[in-house]
């Protein structure tokens, strides 16, 4: 009876396979007709049905991720994708479109990962070359973004993205280049022209960080106060004392017991020779703090500018009893304190 019965219940267990597959082909079929038809939910519908049928049925699987897609429902087309994957390691639109999903979700290595495999991707390098900056490893991404730039010269993400890895490289004069070409390919970014107005500040260029700085105003950037110190600071600096000093003053207003910034104009107007409106300020800062020696020792300065010199030398001497560290400004002649 054995012999018998083991081939019926074969016979009987592939007949029964054959009739789901045959099912699930036209539940498949009938997904691909709602699809055409751009009827997504509906189409998904008809490929859950199809791999519930037959759990091995990759095209239905590959569709009915196309299909979430198009809904807009990543993380169901996501789990198709992997299902895909799973079942075929090579298949070349599951690595697609699973390097494009984890790269979109900020899974950078995930991205990374998928971007290696897919051979031949046309965004394949890029997606390396951008996740690998957000991973902050930037000579890799340097080599790839290179590359991308030299293909498409006019692709400012990718030139932005290479002046900002020498940025945080610390290659100033090859990151600037990039930075002035990316803006000039894309006006409206004014992230990209503050981040650069920043970088001429930093490197004491006041004259181009005043420009940059101005333009990423005009093109929306929000203005802060913190902006506006910095503007401030680019205009006094590249010899447009009056401008640079009538934000810094506006800035007080809102901030009026803000040391720095009184310090800082104390010292501007110090060396623009103005000592009584420096003074001014250096009475500011000690009615805030009777100890603050840097302002009295400002203050002495000034003094002995406009011919006080018993007066101002007496104040520095009393300043640097209390600070014994600005006695290092005496062999600076004339350094005010900020300097």
């Amino acid at each position: 009876m054995k012999q018998i019965l083991l081939p019926v219940i074969s016979f009987f267990f592939l007949n029964s396979l054959c009739a789901q597959n045959d099912s699930a082909k036209v539940f498949f079929e009938k997904g691909m007709v709602e699809q055409n038809a751009k009827h997504y939910l509906v189409a998904t519908k008809h490929f859950d049905k199809a791999i519930e049928l037959y759990p091995k049925y990759a095209a239905a699987y590959l569709q009915n991720g196309y299909a979430n897609l198009l809904m807009r429902k990543t993380d169901a087309a996501k789990a198709n994708f992997l299902k895909l994957y799973d079942i075929d390691p090579l298949n070349k639109e599951a690595i697609k479109e699973l390097m494009e999903l984890y790269f979109n979700y900020n899974q950078f290595q995930k991205a990374i990962e998928f971007a290696g495999k897919c051979n031949g991707c046309p965004n394949s390098e890029r997606i390396i070359a951008m996740s690998s900056y957000k991973t902050e490893n930037y000579p890799v991404a340097v080599k790839g973004l290179l590359n991308i730039v030299a293909a498409n010269p006019k692709d400012a993400e990718a030139i932005y993205t290479l002046g900002r890895s020498y940025l945080e490289m610390e290659l100033y004069t090859k990151a600037i280049p990039n930075y002035v070409k990316a803006i000039e390919l894309d006006g409206t970014k004014s992230a990209w022209m503050h981040e650069l107005g920043l970088i001429y500040y930093n490197l004491n260029d006041f004259k181009n960080a005043k420009v940059f700085l101005v333009k990423a105003a005009e093109s929306g950037y929000p203005v802060s106060n913190d902006f506006n110190e910095n503007l401030g600071y680019a205009y006094i600096y590249s010899g447009e004392f009056d401008k640079g000093v009538k934000i810094l003053l506006d800035i007080l207003e809102k901030k009026p017991g803000n040391k720095d910034i009184l310090r800082d104009i104390a010292e501007a107007y110090y060396n623009q020779k103005l000592y009584d409106k420096s003074l001014e300020f250096c009475q500011k800062l000690i009615d805030l703090d009777s100890k603050d020696a840097k302002a009295l020792y400002q203050a002495g300065l000034c003094f002995q500018k406009k011919g006080q010199k018993d007066r101002g030398q007496a104040m520095c001497d009393t300043a640097i009893k209390m600070d014994p560290s600005l006695g290092s400004l005496r062999s600076k002649k004339d350094s005010p304190v900020g300097l």
